[in-house]
């Protein structure tokens, strides 16, 4: 089993080659070239295809340089066409997609994931972060999925490979199966009424980047007096506050919006910081499993 470098957090919030990209990047070592993650991201969960194109356009417009989608979001190649429109070049724009179920046979799970690949960059193109979506398959399967992952990060058609929604005992059942360990990216839902302590202290003791997903919680908490209180307090609104809080926790945040507006409002959260205190108050939030909106990972 090759061994994965830590992955690198950038100290200040650098925007890379590209000047419009949003946040700070994270570098990924690997055999054979450097991934950089842009911090912020767009989620397109549930944005329909004719939406999705309006969606991603508005947040690259922006400055977002990460979109987030899935085969089973069934936009993966709207999301290629809006960067081919944007007229951004391919290599400024992160892509994280998910695989959730695998073919009959490993060759077949390949193909299902050069298909998603195909669909957002054409024949010969890459994505740069693709992950199991899910645990919900089995372990043989979860095996199988791995190893196609494996080979497409070898051949450099997936930059980096991971998993979503997994849990300590997941990832350490992927030792030993193939030559990459551990996983260069956990994607979960987190947000202050769902921290998921143990999954995140232990992804970040292994160097595993934590994407969080349903930064925003949906909007269901929006007038939470706490949220409220520290958004007034910085001039800013209840999603930019939660958004803000994922990025000092050191998580690539996902919100998830397609109100071209929204899109833009939630990307503007490098012009203030919270404080000690502000950070201490959310992390107070937290409702531990009560607090799930899709999903608490499994951990033992």
């Amino acid at each position: 089993m090759a061994p994965t470098s830590p992955i690198i957090v950038a100290k200040s919030f650098d925007p890379g080659p590209d000047p419009l990209q949003l946040g700070a990047s994270l570098s990924i070592p690997k055999t054979t070239l450097i991934t950089r993650m842009p911090q912020l991201g767009l989620g397109t969960y549930l944005s329909p295809p004719e939406l999705t194109i309006q969606s991603c356009l508005a947040a690259l417009q922006a400055g977002y340089r990460h979109i987030d989608t899935a085969q089973f979001y069934q936009n993966e190649e709207q999301v290629g066409e809006a960067i081919r429109k944007s007229g951004i070049a391919r290599e400024n724009v992160f892509v994280t997609t998910k695989i959730l179920t695998p073919g009959e046979t490993l060759e077949a799970t390949y193909n299902k994931c050069i298909e998603s690949i195909e669909k957002i960059h054409g024949k010969f193109g890459y994505v740069d972060c693709l992950l199991i979506h899910s645990t919900g398959v089995g372990k043989a399967k979860r095996k199988q999925m791995w190893l196609a992952l494996e080979r497409l990060y070898l051949e450099g058609k997936a930059r980096a490979i991971g998993t979503s929604n997994f849990g300590k005992v997941h990832i350490e059942e992927l030792k030993g199966i193939g030559k990459v360990w551990p996983p260069h990216v956990n994607q979960i839902e987190l947000h202050p009424w769902h921290q998921q302590r143990e999954i995140v202290q232990y992804c970040h003791e292994n160097g595993i980047v934590v994407q969080a997903y349903c930064p925003i919680a949906r909007n269901q908490h929006a007038g939470d007096p706490t949220v409220q209180a520290i958004a007034e307090k910085h001039g800013v609104t209840p999603n930019q506050v939660l958004i803000r809080w994922s990025l000092q926790k050191g998580w690539i945040a996902l919100p998830k919006s397609d109100d071209p507006d929204r899109i833009r409002q939630n990307g503007d959260v490098f012009g203030f910081e919270l404080s000690t205190d502000d950070v201490e108050l959310l992390d107070g939030l937290d409702q531990g499993a009560a607090g799930a909106l899709v999903q608490t990972v499994t951990n033992d």
